[in-house]
C-alpha cells in the first residue's frame, strides 16, 4: 500500500523560529528568559467583518498591583498581520503572576476606517498563573461584537 505523506499540524508552517530579540540579553530579557519564556505574552487580532487581520489598533497593557490599581505596563500598535512587532510584554518588567488586562482601542480602529462601532473599547481581563508559560489572548472583532480565549 502506498504510503502517505503525515500532514503538518495547524499553523505549523506559519510558525518559523524567530531570532531571539536584542532585549533578551537586558535585565528583563534574564528574567524573562529565566522563566522559560523569551516573549511570554502575544495577542493577535483580527477583523472578522473584513476578514483581515486587525492592522493599526492600539492596544494597551496593564497589571494589577497589590493594591488593586491598574499599572501600565506597556502599549502598542498591531501590526499589518494583527500582531504586535516585537514583544508584548517589555524585558523592563518581570513577568510575574497575577490579573492582567489588555485594552484595545476598537472605536479608533474602526473610526479610522469610517465605520461605527458598538463597543469603542475591549477589555480583557485575565489571569497569569505561571509565569513560565507562553500566554496568547486573540482578539476576534467586528464593529457589533467580539470575542476572545485563551490562545497558543
Amino acid at each position: 500500500a502506498p504510503h502517505a505523506a503525515p500532514r503538518a499540524t495547524r499553523g505549523a508552517a506559519l510558525r518559523p523560529s524567530l531570532p531571539v530579540p536584542a532585549a533578551a540579553a537586558s535585565l528583563g530579557g534574564a528574567l524573562m528568559a529565566a522563566a522559560g519564556n523569551a516573549n511570554p505574552l502575544t495577542t493577535h487580532v483580527l477583523d472578522t467583518a473584513s476578514g483581515r487581520p486587525a492592522a493599526g489598533l492600539r492596544l494597551v497593557l496593564e497589571r494589577q498591583s497589590a493594591s488593586s490599581a491598574w499599572e501600565h505596563v506597556a502599549a502598542a500598535t498591531t501590526n499589518d498581520d494583527g500582531r504586535v512587532d516585537g514583544t508584548l510584554w517589555p524585558s523592563t518588567h518581570a513577568f510575574e503572576a497575577g490579573v492582567h488586562r489588555i485594552t484595545f482601542h476598537t472605536g479608533d480602529y474602526f473610526s479610522a476606517r469610517g465605520l461605527p462601532t458598538f463597543y469603542p473599547e475591549v477589555t480583557v481581563v485575565f489571569r497569569i498563573v505561571d509565569p513560565g508559560e507562553h500566554y496568547h489572548v486573540p482578539l476576534l472583532l467586528s464593529p457589533y461584537g467580539y470575542s476572545t480565549y485563551r490562545g497558543s
